[in-house]
């Protein structure tokens, strides 16, 4: 078989190779058993690879298995170094989990860890228990797990559509693929199900349950190929990448996938929708590739769009699509199905243009008689027909002459090379030899192959062996040869130009194509640098736009949802728009725009307009930046030629570009909420630090105060009537000022955590009691009424912190009501709540504030003569939401507002019999007697 080129292995991906195998060296080794279901075997298959390993000397722990009361499975723990569990409380019960800490500062050789998707107990140091795994790993352990098919998160969603029930505890696939070695444990589903009925599974009872459900024929033998299919799946995985470990170029019938190829003929659509078809029947992945050539480069453009629209047709149908360049489609195309490992390749029927030319299906087979070829027809004549009308009609008539024009250029400046030179060697000609002259001719050749290619320097070769013997042979002037030996320069000459014309057409494609690539590499880097220092959204629209404009030649526009999710276009002021031309521009430009185009693409989260399927006919394309977290918005393009948003490599590198401009946006997002929640947690603490300061400073002359005011009250001799009413309003406004400074010492207690609740059962009746004793005087000039019900239980909270509460509800009512004004206090059962509600009848809440009123220094009345900083209301929600409680708003009964407040009720201990005790104290009593 004929040496297929790129035989040598990657430098880069030998290194990273060795990179990750010296990773892996430092972590320990995830086996992971996988089955269909519970019952297969998983654990007791692992248990059996244990004690063997333990035989043979390893050191093994088992760090958690789970039996499910299977004596075959806890039998095979006999013998093996078995890690107590860990003890949580978690809701008045004990649970115990896997102990991670005793399994790293024990750190075996192997650990058994079962239930690999196992959600962990609140209180534990991972929430589940693959991330331990993930830590006993890093610690350089070997680790066996077992994992059903279910729970792997891409399969959650088919296994419940299947079997009607959704599992809860699953892992990420990221976990699976990466386990170093994967164990399918598989039996029949009739064996399953006879296990079931054995109660080999399951405990009898739990048994039927489980086979009238979950346990059915039909689920088990949908699960058991899921789980065939993931195996081989990532068995697949694991042949692709020994095969690039070992530099395998060889392929391996392992699959089934296909690799189709098309060409610039007509009648491509059909090989493509047939490929499609043959990949739906044999549930294959597919790739589409074109193989882009010096010549094919030279395609007219109606001819290259209709092939990267067939590209796009087969992207549509499922397949990965690339564009190769060489010089030889056959190899690219044999390199190609080694690298990925294709054992089948589609084309379409064809034949050679001349003789002694080979079909590609031919010298493919020629290359790689490994690989299986399916030929298909290439489809009606009609298509073929109409194909070539649209080569003919590309043009228009204006673009017919430049084009023309561009195409014969380089013809004519190969002549004219070819008349110069023999216009320079002619005085020349008596100084130097015939062979010299010759090597003039040459280099003149060479220089028109790099400089125009392989037509120009073919047209250069004939030309120059043909005036070279008019104007330089003897006999001179004519093409007559004197000297036979001339022949032989004459074909040397000839020769050496149609080489050197070829080779030259070669290597410009190929330094074209790797110029292309690396300017996408380029501009890729310098993107991703730029947006790396992007602390501001108009950096990231400016640098988007500057570098789409320079490097795809497309003005480019930046659109950004509102907090409704809504586009809006940019304006003049923003500094958004990349063309920097004049207002009435920007105005065309806008008009162009479709709004409701990009919000359908945003909504969607798919590209729309020019090149795809969705209203192709807008002159712009709307490409929405996804971020990992949401749609950050829309970029819309209008490029200068339509063309380029059908090639392959174009799109891929446009796509990056949204996605680092999407995660650009997200970025400086976070940056500015971290920036916020920052400010405003500085801000809290310097408020509370601020109030708990204040506070302390003002209850020590405050209490003096209300002391001197009292006494002066009651001084001797007594103080005449208009003394008397001073010294009282004295004492008053020194309580009013008393009760505001708690508040303050409260919130900031609150705020910094020190309040503990004092947490007891006792009757709610007695807390209204107190704190209607407690505002007697704020609520001397209104009308109390209480609705409590009459079965109210023992209820468990802070009796001190409650009584609060219900003062400041009493309070805030009294405060903000006129005189007369009624307030009500009312309180009974809800399901597992105990509802409480402080209402009156008063003006009633302001419109809009019924959850801002609950905010610190947030008062009813902005600009009020009432008294008071607005840390009532505030205070109540941070104590009733300490007692897992809600409080609200609300407007009242009576037309008033209403603050009502839930407290759970829980179960209240048992009341001791009295008149059973009495009864067993007179018994006592008598037999003492």
């Amino acid at each position: 078989m004929p040496p297929v080129d790129h035989q040598r292995p990657d430098p880069d991906a030998l290194l990273a190779q060795v990179q990750e195998q010296e990773r892996r060296a430092e972590r320990g080794t995830l086996r992971i058993y996988f089955g269909a279901s519970a019952g297969v075997g998983k654990t007791y298959a692992m248990l059996s690879a244990a004690r063997r390993m333990q035989a043979e000397g390893h050191d093994v722990l088992v760090g958690i298995v789970e039996t499910h009361g299977r004596s075959e499975t806890a039998a095979l723990l006999d013998g093996l170094d078995v890690l107590p569990r860990k003890e949580i409380a978690y809701r008045d019960k004990t649970i115990t989990e896997f102990d991670i800490d005793a399994a790293l500062a024990r750190k075996p050789a192997l650990i058994l860890v079962d239930e690999l998707a196992h959600s962990n107990a609140p209180g534990s140091r991972h929430p589940k228990r693959w991330q331990d795994v993930q830590e006993l790993l890093e610690a350089g352990i070997d680790v066996f797990t077992a994992v059903n098919v279910q729970h792997l998160e891409t399969l959650n969603d088919v296994v419940g559509g299947i079997t009607g029930i959704r599992v809860a505890e699953t892992l990420p696939d990221t976990v699976f693929d990466q386990a170093d070695e994967v164990v399918l444990v598989d039996i029949p589903a009739d064996d399953l199900l006879a296990r079931l009925s054995e109660g080999k599974v399951y405990q009898p009872q739990q048994a039927e349950r489980a086979s009238r459900n979950f346990f059915r024929k039909g689920n088990l033998i949908a699960l058991r190929e899921l789980a065939l299919r993931r195996t081989a799946d990532r068995i697949g995985d694991d042949v692709q990448a020994y095969r690039i470990e070992k530099s395998i170029n060889g392929v391996w019938k392992t699959d089934s996938d296909l690799l189709v190829c098309i060409g610039p003929r007509a009648g491509c659509e059909h090989v493509i929708r047939s490929a499609a078809q043959l990949a739906v029947q044999l549930n294959a992945e597919w790739h589409a590739v074109f193989v882009e050539t010096p010549q094919l480069q030279r395609l007219p453009a109606a001819r290259r769009e209709h092939i990267l629209k067939t590209l796009k047709l087969a992207q549509d149908l499922g397949a990965t699509t690339a564009v190769l360049s060489g010089g030889d489609i056959a190899r690219e195309i044999v390199h190609y199905a080694r690298s990925h490992n294709f054992s089948r390749i589609v084309l379409g029927r064809g034949h050679a243009r001349w003789l002694w030319q080979t079909s590609h299906l031919k010298r493919i087979a020629h290359y790689a008689p490994d690989i299986d070829l399916m030929e298909t027809g290439q489809g009606d004549n009609e298509s073929s027909a109409s194909h070539s009308f649209a080569e003919r009609s590309s043009l228009t008539a204006d673009e017919m002459p430049a084009a023309q024009k561009h195409r014969y250029w380089p013809y004519a400046c190969a002549v004219a090379a070819c008349g110069f030179t023999a216009l320079l060697a002619t005085p020349l000609l008596p100084h130097l030899d015939l062979a010299n002259i010759v090597m003039l001719f040459l280099l003149t050749e060479v220089l028109i192959a790099v400089r125009f290619g392989r037509g120009p320097a073919v047209m250069a070769a004939f030309l120059s062996v043909a005036v070279f013997d008019f104007f330089f042979v003897p006999p001179r002037f004519s093409f007559a040869v004197s000297d036979v030996q001339y022949l032989v320069t004459f074909a040397v000459l000839l020769v050496v130009g149609l080489i050197v014309g070829q080779l030259t057409s070669g290597l410009r494609f190929q330094a074209k194509i790797a110029a292309h690539r690396e300017g996408r590499a380029r501009a890729l880097y310098e993107f991703s640098r730029e947006l790396s220092g992007a602390l501001q959204t108009e950096q990231i629209f400016e640098i988007t736009q500057s570098f789409i404009q320079r490097t795809f030649r497309a003005k480019a526009i930046l659109l950004l949802p509102d907090d409704a999710a809504r586009l809006s276009l940019p304006t003049q002021a923003d500094g958004k728009w990349v063309d920097h031309a004049d207002k009435s521009k920007k105005g065309s430009d806008a008009v162009a725009l479709d709004l409701g185009i990009a919000q359908w693409a945003f909504d969607r989260a798919t590209p729309a307009g020019m090149g795809t399927d969705t209203l192709p006919a807008s002159i712009y394309f709307y490409l929405p930046l996804v971020a990992p977290m949401r749609t950050r918005g829309v970029l819309a393009i209008q490029p200068e030629n339509r063309r380029w948003i059908l090639i392959p490599e174009q799109r891929q590198q446009l796509d990056t570009f949204a996605a680092l401009a999407a995660i650009a946006l997200e970025r400086v997002h976070y940056i500015e909420v971290a920036q916020d929640a920052l400010v405003r947690m500085e801000s809290e603490r310097l408020r509370n630090s601020l109030l708990a300061a204040l506070s302390h400073d003002l209850r020590t002359p405050l209490t003096s105060l209300v002391g001197l005011s009292e006494s002066l009250t009651m001084s001797k001799p007594p103080l005449t009537s208009s003394q008397q009413e001073l010294a009282q309003a004295l004492h008053d406004e020194a309580l009013r000022m008393g009760h505001l400074v708690s508040n303050l010492l409260d919130m900031a207690r609150i705020q910094s955590g020190e309040v503990k609740l004092n947490l007891q059962w006792q009757e709610f009746e007695e807390v209204v009691g107190s704190a209607l004793r407690a505002s007697q005087s704020a609520i001397v000039r209104h009308e109390i009424k209480t609705r409590l019900a009459q079965d109210l239980p023992l209820v468990r909270f802070d009796a001190v912190l409650i009584e609060r509460v219900l003062c400041n509800l009493i309070e805030n009512a009294a405060k903000y009501t006129p005189a007369g004004s009624r307030i009500t206090i009312a309180a009974e059962t809800s399901g597992r709540f105990l509802e409480v509600a402080v209402y009156d009848n008063g003006p009633g809440l302001p419109t809009g504030k019924e959850d801002a009123i609950f905010e610190k220094f947030t008062r009813g009345e902005r600009e009020s003569a009432t008294p008071g900083v607005g840390l009532g209301l505030a205070i109540c929600r941070a104590i009733v939401e300490a007692h897992q409680g809600t409080i609200r708003a609300a407007h009242s009964p009576d037309g008033g507002a209403s603050i009502n407040f839930t407290l759970p009720l829980g179960t209240p201990p048992a009341m001791p019999d009295l008149d059973k005790d009495m009864d067993n104290r007179d018994t006592i009593r008598d037999q003492e007697s």
